[in-house]
């Protein structure tokens, strides 16, 4: 009988793969969504742990980011078609808890090396977007318990600097409702200046 590998087996091959990536470089990804005058944002949510993230991962040395930003939104959270735009690159020196990564992974039963190239520092470039969170059904990864949409209003215990990213993201998502558009496609082909007055409301808060 083949052997067919586990959640484990892939979390564990990917903790050995830090030569596939460019160094020092990651991606998260902020995916907002607006439906009946509510506003959230896609979160997962690690195995075994009361800890939240944004959808983020790594860029392959022969990658486009662009399409690496697509397909790390894919592989954690199952969305695919989804239109993203970079807003800005996070480096604070101290932005990734070293312990609490330790911790992530080894309570998953991982072996972790002293020297994991996951410890490094990394810059993240952030990527943002909105869709109306009605119309798709996101997955957990191999990594998460839940991906789940949350309230703005009410968001958990989110690791690293995910917080300052979502804050940075709803910014810029404010600044460009005008001269973007941005969210024209949450709205049917025709519809009435209530609804649209209702989608500037609820995003701009």
């Amino acid at each position: 009988m083949n052997h067919l590998p586990t959640n484990i087996d892939y979390a564990q091959q990917f903790l050995t793969s830090g030569d596939k990536y460019l160094p020092h470089l990651s991606l998260d990804c902020v995916i907002f969504g607006f439906h009946h005058q509510q506003l959230k944002v896609l979160l997962l949510k690690f195995k075994k742990m009361d800890y939240w993230a944004l959808p983020g991962g790594h860029i392959l040395k022969e990658e486009d980011i662009e399409m690496a930003a697509s397909r790390v939104l894919a592989q954690r959270t199952g969305l695919t078609n989804i239109f993203l735009e970079q807003f800005r690159v996070f480096g604070k020196p101290n932005r990734v808890d070293e312990e609490l990564m330790q911790k992530i992974l080894t309570i998953n039963d991982l072996s972790v090396p002293a020297d994991c190239w996951l410890f490094q520092r990394y810059v993240s470039v952030g990527y943002y977007a909105l869709v109306d969170f009605s119309q798709v059904n996101p997955q957990p990864d191999v990594f998460s318990e839940v991906c789940e949409w949350v309230n703005l209003n009410q968001l958990p215990h989110l690791v690293f600097d995910h917080q300052e990213i979502i804050e940075s993201a709803l910014a810029t998502l404010r600044a460009s409702l005008d001269s973007k558009l941005v969210g024209s496609n949450l709205l049917p082909e025709t519809f009435t200046m209530n609804e649209l007055q209702s989608l500037y409301e609820t995003i701009l808060g």
